[in-house]
């Protein structure tokens, strides 16, 4: 069994190879033809791809299975070897690079970033309302019927939330009517306080695709056109058809696979939200 085990560990290990050898060429291929150097080092894209690519490597040049006349749990490889499976952990980050490729991570991306106020609001509204629904049920639950479960007010943090988002684990529940009330409550605020924001952000997300999918159909259009307007083996400096942008923002989200520009001033209309 240990040696079918061993067997298996060997053709994943080999697969990993080719397949982290395969990301790096193509890496460092990027990182070559760059025109920035540091501009494609602090691209957030190209930093998961090498947080994903390092670990491999980092556990080839360590040892991580400790010695064995080596204390257990007390050893420095010990600890080293479990900070190595948590970076082994990170290749999980390699389905970010489908964002480069993928109108719709670009636009989550790019919906994210303008909705910060209403990422923000939804937060704080959902702040006040675990801090009045938690103490409250506490109150109604542990301190009139005597209940274990409320035991608490920050224990009753956990159950205000899972109420208010409607998720519902059922691991405390309410007994008494008091807190079946306060229990109604949250719920139905929980809702109201979701929907609010919820709607801001959903015509962000429309809003935000419909212009990636003019910019996309818009450069696919005058890249041919460009194209075709150059004669037999002309071409334009640096052998790229010079394409002019109309928005800057949305050409830039493109090109860097999902980030937006760190110099956004977007806003919401003022009847928005």
């Amino acid at each position: 069994m240990e040696g079918e085990c061993s067997q298996k560990c060997y053709h994943m290990f080999i697969v990993e190879t080719v397949c982290v050898a395969w990301f790096s060429l193509e890496f460092a291929l990027r990182f070559i033809q760059a025109r920035s150097k540091l501009q494609f080092v602090r691209s957030p894209l190209n930093v998961i791809d090498a947080m994903a690519i390092l670990p491999y490597y980092v556990s080839l040049a360590v040892q991580e299975e400790p010695e064995p006349g080596a204390e257990r749990g007390r050893g420095y490889l010990d600890k080293l070897g479990l900070v190595l499976r948590i970076l082994r952990a990170l290749r999980i980050l390699y389905v970010m690079r489908l964002a480069r490729h993928s109108l719709g991570l670009q636009t989550l991306g790019l919906t994210v970033r303008r909705s910060t106020r209403e990422f923000g609001l939804l937060l704080l509204f959902l702040c006040v309302a675990v801090t009045l629904f938690s103490p409250l049920v506490h109150l109604a639950e542990s301190e009139l019927t005597g209940a274990h479960d409320f035991s608490s007010i920050p224990a009753s943090y956990w159950w205000a939330i899972i109420s208010m988002t409607t998720v519902g684990y059922g691991d405390m529940v309410p007994r008494s009517i008091p807190g079946q009330v306060v229990a109604l409550s949250s719920i139905l605020s929980g809702i109201l306080i979701m929907a609010f924001p919820a709607t801001s952000i959903f015509h962000m997300f429309s809003r935000s695709y419909q212009e990636l999918k003019q910019e996309h159909s818009r450069l696919f259009k005058e890249e041919c056109a460009s194209t075709a307007a150059l004669g037999p083996g002309e071409e334009s400096e640096g052998g790229v058809a010079y394409i002019p942008c109309s928005h800057p923002e949305t050409l830039t989200l493109l090109s860097n696979g999902g980030e937006a520009s760190a110099n956004n001033t977007h806003t919401l209309p003022a009847g928005a939200f």
